[in-house]
């Protein structure tokens, strides 16, 4: 009969099987649309953003109802961080890292939003109300116009305030970055 020091070990181990088995009863898989939606890859000079187009007039309505709540009414923060203001903070004692004060390029600020935002339904905004949102949180940073439409032609020409703000990676194996 097996003592309790070399039967416990086996019981563990057998609890570790168990919990590994891939039937949770919860989810679901990805439709293949779901994949290409996600699969979507936006480099930060532009390169494989879609088709679409949003303005900020366009993009307050959207951010009310699907981003405020977290965000803030005007990207102040809130329960997630700020999206506006904090620019020219980054040398201070209590810098602002913000999409004005901190990000260096807009069509990285489009990819995050389509494919993390919002943060309990991510991936569910269309094309254009990604760039909706887009101007209108360049709005509320003072870096587009509110009327100014931004697309897959517009974005990557948006020059955001801290653009040479980084330090380019040395190592070799890293490459080289482009400005």
């Amino acid at each position: 009969m097996p003592t309790h020091s070399v039967l416990f070990p086996v019981l563990l181990a057998a609890a570790g099987l168990w919990a590994q088995t891939p039937k949770y009863g919860v989810g679901r898989a990805p439709s293949p649309e779901e994949i290409r939606a996600l699969g979507i890859i936006v480099a930060p000079d532009g390169t494989g953003l879609p088709e679409g187009s949003g303005t900020a007039i366009e993009g307050r309505e959207v951010f009310s109802s699907r981003c405020a709540k977290c965000h803030g009414a005007k990207g102040e923060g809130g329960d997630a961080p700020a999206l506006a203001g904090g620019q020219g903070t980054l040398n201070t004692p209590k810098p602002r890292k913000t999409v004005g004060s901190f990000w260096p390029y807009a069509p990285t600020l489009w990819d995050y939003i389509h494919r993390a935002m919002p943060f309990h339904e991510p991936g569910q905004l269309s094309h254009s109300q990604v760039y909706a949102v887009v101007a209108y949180i360049l709005h509320l940073n003072g870096i587009a116009g509110e009327k100014q439409v931004m697309n897959a032609k517009t974005l990557p020409k948006v020059r955001m305030p801290n653009r040479n703000g980084f330090v380019a990676d040395p190592r070799p194996d890293v490459g080289r970055i482009q400005k």
